[in-house]
């Protein structure tokens, strides 16, 4: 079953309630601010590369031109979700390299798992030098939809065996644990949001899956202990066209912000950040340090000639921010996601052949498209109380 490509972490979970949910699970808020969904408010579109792998990521030490290399990146489309907990087991290999705190090491790539590994490293005493040919926003960190979405693209069913879903689990939960540390800070590069779950034709319904897809396994139910139970909403508790709707909370990520932040923090605890380009393994041996974590993502495809990573398009694109609108929406069997960002309203879509593309020439018609659908879910002049 294929249900969860756009949709993300927990999308199937937000479908249904325990038998113990009950109308105290959300106060009386007033209707929802409407999004203002005009092609024309559209004011950047993004692309960026989610680095598949069927086993999951590459989370393993090897010696190579004298050196320790530590591979750590093929996180599909759960690489912010994951990182920090992903990054305590790159750590863990690094430590039984035989290196010690305060000693330099070097990590490869600026995006969400470089730059969390390469804090997760200074935490634990280390230097730390980090080269990267781009830096944020011209990495493909930068254009992800900024949900937690831990399972989204991780692994194919046929390699999720009972051993790799506990590991997955653990880095989950370690990750969830470092993000709340995030919340409340002026930046905001971590919130919580309501949101809304809408559907046509209800929640049970089969989505079809995208050709040449694999299946994924469902892992939310695992972690269901992490967020609110969603509730179902009557017609007149909801401003939305459909007949389906569902609260829910969802964490969301501030990506500018965070990414600021997290470079911001690296620097005043003593990081170097070298702007350099690995073409080639051999460039590894030219780095002065003997630790190198690679955490390149999908760039591991040329630099490495991996072929077990499969490159899946993205694309989001920012309405002019709106602050009144605190809200995220994903509606389902419709490719739309809609994330409340500081930076902007997130707009997210898929296309059909993004599953193998690694094309990042922005498409702006399959965004407009995606915005016109936003505008057609709001009734005109609702002002109904949501619940």
């Amino acid at each position: 079953m294929q249900r969860r490509h756009l949709l993300g972490a927990g999308a199937a979970a937000l479908a249904s309630s325990p038998p113990h949910a009950h109308a105290l699970d959300f106060a009386p808020r007033p209707a929802p601010a409407t999004i203002r969904a005009d092609v024309d408010r559209l004011v950047d579109i993004a692309v960026g590369i989610r680095p598949f792998r069927a086993r999951g990521p590459r989370i393993e030490a090897e010696r190579r031109f004298g050196k320790t290399l530590v591979h750590h990146y093929g996180h599909g489309g759960s690489g912010w979700s994951l990182s920090w907990g992903s990054a305590q087991r790159a750590l863990a290999l690094i430590q039984g390299a035989g290196v010690k705190p305060g000693e330099r090491i070097a990590v490869i790539g600026c995006g969400a798992i470089g730059l969390t590994t390469a804090r997760t490293a200074q935490q634990a005493g280390f230097k730390v030098r980090l080269y990267s040919r781009d830096r944020p926003p011209r990495v493909h960190s930068s254009a992800a939809t900024g949900l937690w979405t831990p399972d989204s693209r991780i692994v194919t069913a046929e390699h999720a065996s009972d051993d790799w879903i506990g590991g997955w689990e653990a880095m989950a939960r370690a990750s969830f644990k470092v993000h709340q540390s995030y919340l409340g800070l002026p930046s905001g590069p971590v919130e919580w949001h309501d949101g809304y779950l809408l559907a046509d034709d209800g929640f049970d319904t089969p989505l079809p899956g995208h050709v040449g897809e694999p299946d994924y396994p469902d892992l939310a139910q695992r972690i269901a202990d992490l967020r609110p139970h969603g509730k179902a909403l009557a017609a007149g508790e909801h401003p939305f066209r459909t007949p389906h709707a569902r609260r829910f909370t969802q964490l969301v990520f501030n990506i500018p912000a965070y990414q600021r932040l997290l470079l911001d923090d690296f620097a005043r605890d003593g990081g170097e950040l070298v702007q350099r380009d690995l073409r080639e393994p051999r460039d590894f041996a030219r780095l002065p340090e003997r630790i190198v974590v690679n955490c390149t993502g999908d760039g591991a495809r040329k630099l490495l000639g991996d072929t077990s990573l499969t490159p899946v398009r993205g694309q989001t694109a920012r309405l002019i921010p709106q602050p009144e609108v605190d809200y995220a929406l994903i509606y389902r069997g419709h490719n739309l996601v809609v994330v409340p960002r500081r930076d902007g309203l997130l707009v997210a879509a898929m296309g059909e052949d993004d599953y193998g593309n690694d094309d990042l020439r922005p498409d702006r018609a399959q965004s407009e498209d995606a915005v016109r659908r936003l505008a057609a879910l709001f009734q005109p002049g609702a002002a109904q109380a949501a619940g």
